[in-house]
């Protein structure tokens, strides 16, 4: 069964008479048992589908720009394209990968608070007009090598969730913004409107309401030099869950009403990334070696166990945070995994274990600690919910894409058909193939 994302034209395995996702994963988990037992992916492309049409059914008004650097697989970056999302893209190689699916350049933005200067370049090459700006030497840069751009201003907030407090500030202050707007006059680049960002883990209500206050006063300075402003972006911050977009949606909406109604002309966009893609894609990893250990009193680990001690596996994995848990160094949160493995035990104890990465590194601990039954060298876990900031460049495993029949009959009611909008696409059944080696594969969650 074929489906790398690296192909340039991949199959899609349609889940029919009642296959499942853990079908699938078991599929493979077997041909990598016989094999070489890498990780990969299995990413569901109609969950992508749906998070649009629920974007669309509670954030009609604001218009979706795909962060590629979240997620730069090609089946995303199509679905998205065709659905008619923007796209925001922080490198050439992003601008590249988008243009190549035919998204226009009004429909792009160079982001990225530390541009380098050929990517800067290419954008005015290419078209892109649309950048994202927070200091003044990013803005004179743009001025030099970009004459003709029409920048955004990012707008600090006072925003923070659990985590958040010990990371860098970005984004200018009121203050700031003025003296930017005062410098982009003077420059003669032009300055068509604001963005800001509250992240997802931010539980404060009262966070939005400050921020659209504020960009809001941006727009009020910039119409006062003169700038025509008629971009408001309200960032990231969407976490996937329906729960916590009708949260966001029901906090921006009267505020949004108030200071930049539908009559104003103000096109209002967002940076929606881990919504589309972290519930999609499911990774699966293999126990390459283990360490047994115990605890002193102090809670300090002892290699030699005495018999009264209670063993804690060290479990290490053939992908790590230097590959596909990159998100662990974002301070993300990673799933504690359901297991695959052999001739699992009725009601099997389960012990203290951590979860570590190939290279012996001291910061690739990917889980610091679960309760999992003892694994052994071969055996399988799997990972949901790793969409997000897991496919880089430098790192990609195969990725085996499916859709269930459902979805793939809402998505041509979306208007998403193989041989007009994804050429790229070939649909092919997906059929189990029994063996003794998959039939001895169990599910422990």
């Amino acid at each position: 069964m074929k489906g790398l994302a690296d192909e340039p034209n991949y199959s899609i395995e349609l889940l029919e008479g009642g296959a499942t996702l853990k079908d699938v994963i078991d599929t493979h988990v077997c041909e990598q048992t016989l094999a070489e037992k890498n990780a990969f992916f299995v990413a569901d492309l109609g969950l992508i589908t749906r998070q649009h049409i629920r974007w669309q059914a509670h954030m009609p008004q604001v218009r979706p720009f795909y962060p590629v650097r979240c997620n730069s697989s090609p089946a995303v970056i199509e679905i998205l394209a065709t659905l008619g999302a923007g796209f925001v893209c922080t490198s050439k190689a992003e601008m590249v990968l988008v243009q190549s699916y035919g998204v226009a350049p009004e429909s792009m933005v160079l982001g990225g608070m530390c541009k380098q200067l050929s990517h800067i370049k290419y954008a005015a090459k290419s078209g892109v007009e649309l950048l994202l700006c927070d200091n003044e030497t990013e803005l004179r840069k743009i001025a030099r090598c970009h004459p003709t751009a029409k920048l955004l201003l990012q707008v600090a907030t006072e925003a923070h969730g659990e985590g958040e407090e010990t990371c860098m500030p970005f984004g200018s202050t009121l203050k700031s913004c003025r003296h930017l707007l005062e410098c982009a006059k003077e420059l003669g680049v032009q300055v068509v409107g604001a963005k800001f960002h509250v992240p997802s883990c931010c539980t404060d209500p009262q966070a939005y309401t400050h921020a659209v206050s504020d960009a809001r006063c941006v727009f009020d300075m910039g119409e006062e030099l003169g700038f025509h402003m008629k971009i408001l972006d309200i960032g990231g911050g969407f976490s996937g869950s329906e729960a916590q977009l009708e949260q966001v949606h029901g906090s921006i909406r009267p505020m949004l009403d108030m200071y930049f109604p539908s009559l104003s002309g103000v096109a209002l966009i967002a940076e929606p990334g881990s919504y589309y893609v972290s519930s999609a894609f499911t990774l699966a990893v293999n126990i390459i070696s283990k360490k047994v250990v115990a605890r002193d009193q102090h809670g300090q680990l002892m290699d030699k166990l005495t018999p009264n001690d209670e063993p804690e596996f060290l479990y290490y994995m053939n992908d790590g945070v230097y590959g596909s848990f990159a998100s662990k160094l974002l301070d993300h949160a990673i799933p504690v995994p359901s297991v695959r493995k052999k001739d699992p035990l009725v009601d099997e104890p389960v012990f203290a274990c951590s979860l570590w990465g190939p290279s012996c590194d001291s910061l690739d601990r990917v889980v610091e600690r679960c309760l999992l039954p003892e694994l052994s060298v071969g055996d399988w876990l799997v990972f949901s919910a790793m969409g997000a900031h897991s496919l880089g460049d430098a790192h990609r495993p195969p990725v085996y894409y499916v859709i269930s029949t459902d979805d793939w009959y809402e998505m041509q009611d979306a208007g998403i058909t193989l041989d007009t909008t994804m050429k790229n696409f070939s649909l092919v059944p997906y059929s189990f193939q029994f063996s003794p080696q998959a039939d001895a594969f169990s599910t422990l969650a």
